[in-house]
Order: C-alpha cells, then sequence, then structure tokens
C-alpha cells in the first residue's frame, strides 16, 4: 500500500508570498521509494495523497521584529506611531536592536515627514509600492524628545488588538488543500501546520496517521528602504536643441540593470551572513521579482539568471507584467554541472512601449577560439584557450521605440535603441582576459552602430571597478598605454595597444550625479558618489568586498539622463550587515536610468 515515510519544509520560517512546497518521501506498492505526487487525478493502487493546511491562533497575537523577523517584538517606536508609518516597521525584538538600527531607522521618521511637502502624493505612492503591508506615509513631524532611540524605547510594549479566540484559547483554520501554500498578512505571526496523508479512492477515507509538520510563525516579507527616482535633466542637454532653440524632445523610456545573483552561487558558505531563509529562492524570487516590477521599467536587463529560473519563472511571471523576454545561457565548456542551472543575461522590454526588431548573441568562446587560430601557436592552443574561454556572454538587442512622436521634418524615420546586456569574466587575476572581452564587445557594437546609426545602451556586471582598463575602454574610448592593467597579457592579445580604442560616444549614466546643479538634496546623491571617477562608491557589498562592478552606458550623441534611481548608502542598508540581506535579495544594486532620446546633431 502506499505510504508517506517522511515530510518536511525546506525552510522552518514561513514567509508572507513566499510559495511553501514540501518535500514528500513515498513508498510505493511495490516497495520503490519515490518522491513523486500522488495527486486524486492520478491515483496509485487505489489510493492518493490529500494535503490539509491549518493555521493555528492562539488568544495573543505576537508582534515580529522588523529587523530581526524570526523574533518576537518586545517593543515599539512610539515616534513610528506617531508618524503612521506601517506598524510592522515599528517593532524591535531588543533595545539593543532598535539602538542599533537607529541610523536605517530614523530615515523613515524623516521621509514621513517630508513626503507630502516635498513630493505630494508620489512618496506616498512609492512607499506603499514597496512596503509589503501595502500603505503608505503622510506628512507627520517627529517631535524633537522622540528623535533620540533611548527615549523611544517605551517601558510597555504596544501591540495590534487581540483576536478574538475559540474552544481553549486556540483556534485551527483550515487554509489550504493543495500540495503548496502561500502564506498571507492575515498568517503573520501564528504557526502553521501541514498534515498530509494517504486517502482511499472508493471510501474518500484516511488510511493509515496522518504525517504532520509544525513552521514557526509566519512573518512578513521585508521589504526595503524605497529608492527614488532623482531628476538630472539638463545635464547633457547642450548639444541638442533644434534650429528656434527649443528642445526637440522625441520621449523618455527607463532602462533597469541588475546582477541578481544566482541561486547555484547563493550559498550559506559565501553569504554566512545572511538567513538561511532569506538566501533560499522560494523568498529570493519573490522579492526579487516585487523589486524589479516595482521599478516600472521599460527595458530590464538581468545577469545571473538560471536557465531553469528563466524558463520556469521570471518569464512567465514578467509576461503578466506586460514584458516580452529574449534570453542567452552562458556556454558550458567551463562549466561541468546541470546544463539547467547555467545563468546567463536575460532583456525584458515592455510590449506596449518597444517592439523587437533584432537579436544578436555573443559568444566569447567562439571569439577565443578565432582569436587563438589566427594568433596563437597551435602548441601553445591549448594553453591560450584555457586562458580565454570562461563561458561569458553577451545579448544584444535592437528595439524599436513605439512611443515616440515623430520628428516633424522626418515623419517616417523609426527610432531605434540598441540595448547590450552582459556579464564579463569575473576572475579579477585575469585582467587582459576581462578587457579583450570588454573590447570584443565594443567592437561588436560599432558595427552596428555604423551600419544603422542607432543610440546604444551598454548595461551590465563588467567585474571591473572605476580606473580599471575596461572601465577606462568604455568611459574614455581608449586606455591608456601606461595602464597598470595592461602589464598582465601574457598571450599578447592586446597588442598592439594602438587597438584598445572605440568610436562609441560612450558616457557612464550614473556620472550625470556627479554633474548635477546646486539643489536641496543634491548633495547627499554626491556623497554616494567617487569624486575621483564620478562613479558611484558601490554597486556590490559583502563582507569580503565593497565596490562598483555594475554600469549603464549611453550614446551621449542621441540620449540624454533625464534622472537616476537613488543609490544606496551605508544608512540605507542595516547597520553591520552586507548583502544579499531579507531585505535586499541580490548582493547587486539594481541600477535604473531614464533617458529621452534626441536628434542626432546634424551634419
Amino acid at each position: 500500500m502506499l505510504s508517506v515515510l517522511r515530510v518536511h519544509l525546506p525552510s522552518d520560517i514561513p514567509i508572507v508570498g513566499c510559495e511553501l512546497t514540501p518535500y514528500v518521501l513515498l513508498r510505493r506498492p511495490d516497495k520503490t521509494v519515490t518522491t513523486e505526487d500522488v495527486p486524486e487525478s492520478a491515483p496509485l493502487d487505489g489510493h492518493f495523497l490529500r494535503y490539509k493546511w491549518y493555521r493555528i491562533q492562539s488568544d495573543k497575537k505576537v508582534a515580529i521584529c522588523s529587523v530581526h523577523p524570526s523574533e518576537q517584538a518586545t517593543l515599539q517606536c512610539l515616534g513610528c506611531v506617531k508618524a503612521k508609518i506601517p506598524i510592522a516597521k515599528s517593532y524591535h525584538c531588543s533595545t539593543k536592536c532598535f539602538s542599533d538600527a537607529w541610523q536605517h531607522h530614523r530615515v523613515l521618521h524623516e521621509r514621513a515627514a517630508s513626503a507630502v511637502n516635498d513630493n505630494g502624493a508620489e512618496e506616498d505612492e512609492l512607499f506603499g509600492r514597496f512596503n509589503s503591508a501595502g500603505s503608505g506615509v503622510v506628512n507627520a513631524s517627529l517631535p524633537a524628545s522622540q528623535s533620540n532611540p533611548s527615549l523611544s524605547n517605551g517601558a510597555a510594549p504596544v501591540y495590534p488588538a487581540a483576536v478574538a479566540q475559540r474552544s481553549g484559547g486556540e483556534t485551527w483554520f483550515e487554509v489550504g488543500r493543495s500540495k503548496t501554500y502561500t502564506p498571507t498578512a492575515d498568517d503573520i505571526g501564528h504557526v502553521l501546520k501541514l498534515e498530509c496523508f494517504v486517502v482511499d479512492v472508493e471510501t474518500k477515507l484516511a488510511v493509515g496517521l496522518s504525517n504532520t509538520v509544525l513552521t514557526s510563525r509566519v512573518i512578513p516579507a521585508p521589504s526595503p528602504c524605497p529608492r527614488r527616482l532623482i531628476p538630472v535633466s539638463g545635464v547633457d542637454v547642450m548639444g541638442h536643441l533644434d534650429s528656434d532653440g527649443h528642445m526637440s524632445t522625441t520621449g523618455t523610456f527607463t532602462v533597469l540593470s541588475y546582477n541578481i545573483l544566482s541561486d547555484a552561487y547563493a550559498t550559506s558558505e559565501s553569504y554566512s551572513y545572511c538567513p538561511s531563509w532569506a538566501l533560499s529562492w522560494p523568498y529570493r524570487r519573490q522579492n526579487l521579482l516585487r523589486e524589479i516590477v516595482g521599478y516600472r521599467a521599460d527595458i530590464v536587463c538581468l545577469q545571473e539568471v538560471q536557465s531553469d529560473h528563466f524558463e520556469e519563472f521570471f518569464g512567465p511571471e514578467l509576461d503578466k507584467h506586460g514584458y516580452q523576454a529574449l534570453f542567452k545561457r552562458k556556454t558550458a565548456e567551463v562549466f561541468n554541472g546541470n546544463i539547467n542551472t547555467i545563468d546567463g543575461c536575460a532583456t525584458f522590454f515592455r510590449r506596449d512601449r518597444f517592439s523587437h526588431v533584432k537579436k544578436y548573441e555573443v559568444e566569447f568562446n567562439k571569439a577565443a577560439q578565432s582569436l587563438t587560430d589566427a594568433l596563437v601557436p597551435s602548441v601553445q592552443k591549448k594553453t591560450a584557450l584555457s586562458r580565454l574561454v570562461k563561458d561569458n556572454v553577451a545579448l544584444i538587442v535592437v528595439l524599436e521605440a513605439k512611443f515616440i512622436n515623430q520628428v516633424i521634418d522626418n515623419p517616417g524615420k523609426r527610432q531605434l535603441v540598441c540595448v547590450a546586456n552582459t556579464h564579463v569574466n569575473v576572475h579579477q587575476d585575469l585582467k587582459d582576459v576581462k578587457l579583450w572581452q570588454v573590447h570584443t564587445l565594443l567592437k561588436g557594437l560599432e558595427k552596428i552602430a555604423a551600419s544603422a546609426n542607432i543610440p546604444m545602451l551598454v548595461c551590465g556586471d563588467f567585474n571591473a571597478i572605476p580606473g580599471s582598463a575596461p572601465h577606462a575602454l568604455l568611459a574614455m574610448g581608449k586606455v591608456d598605454p601606461m595602464h597598470p592593467d595592461l602589464v598582465v597579457d601574457p598571450l599578447g592579445i592586446l597588442r598592439p595597444l594602438s587597438k584598445l580604442a572605440h568610436q562609441l560616444p560612450l558616457v557612464s549614466a550614473y556620472s550625470s550625479f556627479a554633474r548635477m546643479g546646486v539643489g536641496l538634496g543634491l548633495e547627499q546623491h554626491r556623497r554616494r558618489m567617487d569624486p575621483s571617477t564620478n562613479e558611484p562608491l558601490f554597486t556590490n557589498c559583502t563582507r569580503d568586498f565593497i565596490g562598483t562592478l555594475d554600469y549603464i552606458f549611453y550614446s551621449a550623441d542621441s540620449l540624454t539622463v533625464e534622472s537616476l534611481l537613488e543609490l544606496l548608502d551605508e544608512d540605507s542598508l542595516r547597520k553591520d550587515t552586507a548583502l544579499p540581506s531579507p531585505e535586499w535579495s541580490s548582493d547587486h544594486i539594481a541600477l535604473l536610468a531614464e533617458f529621452r532620446c534626441m536628434p542626432r546633431t546634424r551634419r
């Protein structure tokens, strides 16, 4: 007879919005063991499996710490209550927890106080978009007496109203009958129970004992502090005025670039500081999707997207939000694991804003083969390929804008945009290979630009810090022959040095922050920039490394930056932590820029 040997959940901590799928080990009537489900629609030897999920509600409503969501709260910030900040953000598990989190927490008070005055409904909409509770903030000033965290720790904790009880102070509510269950906001603070048992097809009665699993209390999905778009328009305006002195605006669009951290790399060994439940893919995928969709970008360039996750999750989910998807998986000459978990580059675009014209796939392994055939003696070819072949790829997409008004003097002209999405070689000791990959990509883009005369966007994780040779090639169009990165070139692939140049008028979008005029609040954004390179202080933040590796470059002769997604700083992250974290599900931060298409200067 069919029997259940074992039932367990991948994570003991259930999170709102994150699907719970139990692992069920079965013994078939023939004594073989399987993990395949046996639903009522496909019974086995007259039996099938039935599941029931319950929510256990006791006579005490338990509040959860906003910083450590697996811990019960013992105090509440009274300033949050007065400022009408979402109540879930006001709870803390200890005085030390509240004190340590104060630098981050006070940002909520400051934004609540200035939300309506500075931004009106826009700020409220942003908070509502990112907060899992869906609550916005309203204009409310925090009294000076409560700006000190030691004065905000009320001795008597304030909790939501208790839940009405039944029979002995504990009530069980059945909440689901499928194998999987997704916790809702109603489950927060409550324990869930799963029952799994074998049922006879004819009698519909349970056979044998049921297997049960109890979870810990359901926690809300931690939500990061919202990031706003900061206007920087006017920075790149010169050279784009028409003969009458009027701006020839033809439309704006937004571009997001984000390394989302492949699940294959998100291990507890690499990120021991991140709670295991926050590293789990069921949690991270929902958190990442919520963040990505919340940015509402017209074009989305993601790196480190696993093949199976693209097919099973990101493709279908973003399709629901109006995006068309394109994907280029990394090649597998070096990789020796499961082919379905190989990551790659995924580019999405909103179907109502763009249409797909053409796609180019760049495989650096193929370019390496051609290079060694031409330059390397046959006896050294194997060694050369071992250094050059790293499976990295780039996905280049040509799109046509649907939303841009036609140019008056050329009403039939199509507005095309070329978007390159790449993840460059990660090994820091292979500086020659990294530079060669970037150079190879840029030479390919040059050919496209020459044939189509269209604006370029080059996005991705280049694993190159500002000031490195790859960054110099991208930003300056050439590399100084005396650059220290050029010392490493055992195969001679960078010779002659004069070839390390390109003619694309590329500019880093985030360098616009460094060129902004004087204005209220602009100085704080400059403080998040490196003044020596005009790039962000960091786009990647782990315990072992903090620095900038991600960029959005654009053609400055045909595009201008209108606004940029604000950068994170130390106050935006939890104190004494790094990425990924419960709030941010990648070790990189997303970059987003709004561009305006401008007519090219007439020659």
